[in-house]
């Protein structure tokens, strides 16, 4: 039997899949890019769900969003579910598991109290002690409040866990120092290059932290530790100096930064400007103020950017640390290390900002790299994968059986180039409820090597773009007579989505607010 690696699963979170500059963008990752150097790089592995909540417990539990029933930001994973994913598989098998970071398999707006440790009602029952178990993992650091911003009350002690009591406590004005600007001045209300330490930074505490576990832990078992680095998601807020690393004027922007809102359909329009539907204020003013942006000018946008790829960058510099750690404790040879994120940015695509219901490859498409023991140097997988399928992969390397009723299929045989080995289709799927975008839709999306198509089962409607010959996504072919057939096929992939599907999903506990 051969010897069971230990598997170092790092993700960031909002991360495009081409925001790397092995992928040919103007970002500086130097240790992402030796990491696909050494290993393989799926270049069109997309997330099962536009937002973090969904992608994450898909990631987990091997499941699509439908089938474990977390089908929005504010539905929480049910426990039956997650405490079954490959951190309590790989568990009972006998490895030792870690989480640290953001976990975001629970809501922390929840209208009243959950009792999971991300609650913000809840999360103050913990004992300041506590560590775990959480979702499967034996071990568990949480930043539960991942993204600071200017429009929201920030989670302070004692609400929330790991990340906060510890950032809190660094003086008394560091929520301050956050939110000074050290300019140049955006423009942008959220984007901004912030005065915090990157000491005190997340993304350093998630390295110091994951740095800790891996030297401290239990060297007679294999591990798997999932490192969960809260950024690039916005608020656009990277520290100095790191928020210098690429100047505005020289970052490559999108080329498609016009909306084209009449071109597409009626979906995309009605959900940027609908007012969503909810009895709380709160929740109105963050979903109509602060997760919307108005269109930007070049400069702005430019600003944007190179904001966002030095919180990119910043994440890189520790993977670095994280890869240099496996090397000096003589592991790195029996480690399977895999980089992803739950999902993408839009970052100006079309005239749009962050993330919604627009199924574009800049925020379905995240990537993926996997370094480890029989996967060959410079390696590219480019059949449409997703990241549902990471859980399997993790059962295959570790040589343990998967669970029955998951839809994850793994990697493997790909990463390893075996021949007549290819996947046809990726899914990606999403419920929104009307306190989100003001309109409720179901969507189902289908990615080929070649097309892609979005289905919104309620209205009808629908989105089908040809990538080979309109890589930019510019003109939606859907009902066009010229890819009848083409679309006649994509709806039957679509339709044979495997496994079950939840009926009823359980609805929000934080509706619209997560």
């Amino acid at each position: 039997m051969r010897k069971r690696p230990n598997i170092l699963f790092i993700t960031s979170d909002q991360h495009r899949g081409d925001s790397y500059g092995f992928r040919g963008r103007k970002v500086k990752t130097p240790h992402l890019d030796r990491l696909a150097a050494d290993g393989v790089s799926a270049e069109n592995c997309i997330t099962p769900n536009l937002v973090c909540q969904p992608s994450r417990a898909s990631i987990l539990t091997g499941m699509l969003p439908l089938t474990h029933g977390s089908s929005d930001n504010g539905c929480d994973l049910n426990p039956a579910f997650g405490e079954k994913g490959f951190a309590g598989t790989l568990g009972n098998a006998g490895y030792d598991t870690a989480f640290i970071g953001k976990a975001h398999f629970s809501s922390k707006g929840s209208i009243t109290p959950t009792g999971t440790p991300e609650c913000k009602l809840s999360s103050a029952d913990y004992s300041s002690n506590w560590t775990g178990p959480y979702m499967g993992f034996q071990h568990t650091e949480l930043i539960v409040h991942g993204h600071f911003h200017r429009t929201r009350r920030p989670m302070v002690p004692p609400e929330g866990q790991h990340f906060e009591r510890w950032f809190f406590s660094r003086e008394e004005n560091v929520l301050d120092l956050w939110n000074t600007d050290m300019g140049p001045e955006s423009g942008v209300k959220d984007v901004f290059n912030s005065a915090l330490p990157v000491a005190w930074h997340s993304s350093s505490w998630v390295g110091d932290r994951a740095i800790d576990w891996i030297t401290s832990r239990d060297k007679e078992k294999p591990f798997v530790m999932w490192a969960s680095f809260p950024d690039p998601h916005y608020c656009f807020d990277c520290p100095a100096p790191w928020a210098y690393l690429h100047h505005p004027d020289e970052v490559d922007i999108s080329p498609t930064p016009t909306r084209d809102l009449k071109r597409r359909p009626w979906w995309h329009e009605a959900t940027l400007f609908s007012k969503p539907i909810s009895d709380d204020p709160e929740v109105v003013k963050w979903r109509t103020e602060g997760s919307r942006t108005e269109q930007l000018s070049e400069h702005q946008l430019r600003a944007m950017t190179a904001n966002y790829f030095g919180m990119i960058s910043l994440i890189d510099h520790n993977v670095g640390r994280l890869l240099d750690t496996i090397d000096a404790e003589g592991i790195a040879e029996n480690t399977l290390v895999v980089f992803t994120s739950d999902h993408g940015d839009l970052l100006g695509d079309h005239g749009l900002y962050k993330k919604g219901p627009t199924f574009y490859e800049g925020l379905l498409n995240v990537g993926a790299i996997f370094r480890g023991p029989g996967v060959p140097a410079g390696g590219t997988i480019q059949d449409p994968v997703s990241t549902l399928d990471i859980a399997a992969t993790f059962y295959d390397f570790a040589n343990v059986e998967k669970p029955k009723g998951i839809q994850s299929q793994s990697l493997r045989p790909l990463i390893k180039g075996q021949n007549n080995i290819s996947r046809d289709v990726a899914y990606n799927e999403w419920h929104l409820f009307e306190n989100r975008c003001g309109v409720p839709l179901d969507l189902r999306i289908v990615r080929t090597k070649t097309h892609k198509c979005a289905f919104e089962l309620k209205s009808g409607a629908g989105e089908l773009y040809d990538l080979v010959n309109d890589p930019l996504e510019m003109d939606n072919l859907y009902n066009d007579a010229s890819v009848r057939a083409v679309q006649k096929e994509l709806e039957d992939m679509m339709r044979a989505r495997p496994g079950k599907v939840l009926d009823p999903l359980p609805p929000p506990v934080a509706p619209g607010t997560s």
